[in-house]
């Protein structure tokens, strides 16, 4: 019932309310991050991605750039140090990513651009990672349902099973949030 129409209006306010104020407060923090990126390792700031959000549309994500230039080129390099089985690409201690980089990764500063994507309607404070195109090109059908929901900066994948090297087990967390959805538990994910 109302639920369905009032929950997703709800959460897409925090959301709005959310990035908002976190790209305020969060200014001087992104303005240092943007410089020692700038200083360290040059430009560009930013690392732009194709990735697939609500519905399968296909949206440009932001994040701080954590590699060296041209790494997206080399991903075959590193192919073989993939720790994800199934549809995912993750690589721990990723060669090509810089020094300044690892330090962002861990603090999950490069993640803070994605603010604006929240803003902009194509991602959620809270909900599946969104996936590469290629990525779901090889998804089963079962997989294709958490693209039902906005994907998100966290989710319960990232808090649950961050580690987890099966591919199934990830999206088997992602149905358990959409299923079991609520404000109360985007608030429990966000505070962890």
């Amino acid at each position: 019932g109302s639920q369905r129409v009032v929950g997703p209006a709800v959460k897409r306010l925090m959301d709005i309310g959310g990035a908002a104020i976190g790209l305020v407060l969060l200014s001087p923090v992104l303005l240092v991050v943007a410089l020692a990126i700038l200083v360290r390792d040059g430009r560009p700031i930013l690392f732009t991605q194709t990735r697939v959000g609500l519905h399968g549309r296909r949206f440009t994500i932001y994040k701080f750039r954590t590699m060296s230039e041209g790494a997206e080129l080399r991903r075959d390099e590193v192919a073989h140090l993939n720790t994800r089985q199934g549809p995912a690409f993750k690589v721990d201690h990723d060669p090509r990513t810089t020094p300044l980089g690892s330090f962002l990764r861990r603090t999950s500063l490069d993640e803070l651009p994605q603010l604006w994507n929240v803003l902009r309607g194509e991602m959620s404070l809270v909900g599946p990672p969104p996936p590469l195109p290629d990525e779901v090109q090889e998804y089963d059908i079962w997989h294709r349902r958490r693209l039902s929901v906005r994907p998100g900066i966290t989710g319960l994948w990232q808090v649950e099973a961050r580690d987890e090297p099966q591919f199934d087990r990830w999206v088997e967390r992602d149905l358990a949030y959409i299923d079991q959805w609520s404000l109360w538990l985007d608030v429990r994910i966000l505070a962890r």
